[in-house]
């Protein structure tokens, strides 16, 4: 597990944090985001590109929609999401980026987690976040 970088790679066309193919884990603490990776990696999960991040790390991806000159209309919720996130990470929760290649591995994911406590869990699909645990 390393430290969160934001590459343009996890934004939208129009700038916004939107990590497709990733799923986003919210828990309560830094010891409940290790425990996740621990678990994780007991399970024989490669952790080697699950980005760890920060409360200040959450608040700066979701205040990328803060600065926006004009509310653009969405049919989707990517920015009720993030103000849910951000709104976690004002009260400390950290955040796991996870990698996940399909549903399957989503599943295995969410099933090693079950028990870890976590805040809020989205998988960023394209063009659609599914939410998992809210």
């Amino acid at each position: 597990m390393h430290a969160f970088h934001l590459e343009r790679k996890m934004m939208s066309m129009l700038g916004d944090f939107y990590p497709t193919g990733n799923l986003f884990i919210m828990l309560p603490s830094e010891e409940h985001a290790r425990r996740a990776e621990s678990l994780l990696v007991h399970d024989g999960y490669d952790c080697n590109d699950v980005s760890f991040m920060t409360p200040q790390d959450v608040l700066e991806v979701a205040h990328m929609f803060d600065n926006r000159d004009l509310a653009l209309p969405s049919v989707g919720t990517e920015e009720d999401t993030c103000r849910h996130f951000a709104e976690l990470a004002r009260e400390g929760h950290h955040a796991l980026l996870v990698p996940v290649k399909n549903h399957a591995a989503v599943e295995r994911v969410m099933k090693v987690l079950g028990d870890v406590g976590i805040s809020r869990a989205v998988h960023y699909r394209h063009f659609v976040i599914e939410d998992l645990v809210v």
